[in-house]
């Protein structure tokens, strides 16, 4: 099993969807997944039709969901203390820092300028 890495809300999305470069892809399938309940809930929040909750519910079934904690909570704090971001994203930045995870996201800028948060790009150049 490779590093461990957190999904940011839009690149399970894009994954559902099958919207993913095939270099993410296989970045998801060679190494171990998470995701947070803030991902969960929006991207619970995002779906549109039965069919397409059905497979978010499925998708997050088969992976770890790291809960919100103290420890989170107070990273959050100092996140966005440090930087004007949306408090989903503080969150999420939080739980990838303090469970030393590399983030996978489409939205790399939302996540520039937070301190020692290794960021993926799902959509590489």
């Amino acid at each position: 099993m490779g590093q461990g890495y957190l999904l940011d809300s839009n690149v399970i999305i894009d994954l559902i969807g099958k919207k993913l470069p095939i270099q993410t892809i296989n970045v998801i399938g060679e190494n171990f997944m998470l995701s947070s309940d803030v991902s969960r809930i929006e991207v619970l929040g995002f779906s549109n039709s039965i069919e397409e909750e059905e497979s978010f519910i499925s998708f997050f079934s088969d992976l770890k969901i790291l809960s919100l904690d103290e420890a989170v909570i107070q990273k959050s704090i100092q996140i966005r203390k440090q930087k004007r971001i949306k408090l989903g994203d503080a969150i999420i930045a939080a739980t990838a820092l303090v469970h030393n995870l590399k983030l996978i996201t489409r939205n790399v800028v939302d996540f520039n300028g937070i301190d020692d948060l290794e960021l993926i790009n799902s959509f590489p150049q």
